[in-house]
């Protein structure tokens, strides 16, 4: 059965909107996990925009199944996931411009960068992905710097608005799976997704993982963070 990683980032997200010390995106993750998430995923950002280093450390110790950090390869944030130890480490590009993270990581353009922070990683026993679009060529270059899984972005997909862009889109991802297990890597997807689009990417063969944040999040405000979890569960189930 294909994993759930609920990203809690924007419950964070919300508690800074007033420098407040609600809503906790620690008592988010356990409501998370009760509603049947496999994973909760935060991305602790340079800048401390949502998540901040207390939820790391806390979460650490609360999360019971896995815990996935997106990261930048900053020295300063690759030096405290050493520290913290959380089962998965997503590389990820990051500009504070940026609303949220746009595209994938350039591991063709960066990779000396990637591969000093992936050494990192690993030393301290820690799984790496690399969060990446749908592109060969990327795929290819993970694989060479020994990353044990892509996460293969899906903004184009979640964005695309004609039936035959979804079709294309869809195509894409399906290609940039195929060839990712060829290479033996782990398949994991995010980015957009919905309780409207995601069966068609829950159901492309080899993939085993979707972090989903936003929608879920958006939807736990109205009917509650278990309820929430559960109906993404069932929509990736169809």
């Amino acid at each position: 059965m294909i994993r759930l990683g609920v990203n809690i980032d924007h419950v964070a997200t919300i508690r800074q909107a007033r420098r407040a010390l609600e809503p906790d995106p620690v008592h988010a993750a356990t409501l998370a996990m009760l509603g049947g998430a496999d994973g909760i995923t935060i991305h602790l950002r340079e800048d401390r925009r949502h998540i901040n280093d207390r939820d790391v450390r806390i979460l650490r110790q609360v999360v019971t199944n896995l815990l996935n950090l997106e990261l930048s390869v900053a020295d300063e944030i690759v030096g405290i996931a050493c520290e913290v130890r959380p089962d998965q480490a997503t590389l990820v590009p990051e500009r504070r411009e940026e609303l949220t993270t746009e595209g994938g990581l350039d591991v063709v353009m960066h990779q000396a960068a990637v591969a000093k922070a992936m050494d990192r990683l690993k030393n301290a026993g820690i799984a790496v992905a690399l969060f990446l679009d749908p592109d060969i060529r990327q795929i290819e270059i993970a694989k060479i710097l020994g990353a044990k899984a892509v996460e293969i972005q899906t903004a184009r997909y979640s964005d695309a608005r004609t039936p035959s862009d979804r079709t294309k889109e869809l195509a894409s991802l399906c290609e940039a799976t195929e060839f990712a297990r060829q290479q033996g890597l782990h398949v994991h997807m995010g980015h957009g997704l919905n309780y409207e689009n995601v069966r068609a990417v829950a159901a492309i063969p080899g993939v085993e993982e979707l972090n989903i944040g936003h929608s879920i999040v958006s939807r736990a405000v109205l009917v509650g963070m278990e309820r929430a979890v559960r109906e993404m569960k069932e929509a990736m189930r169809g």
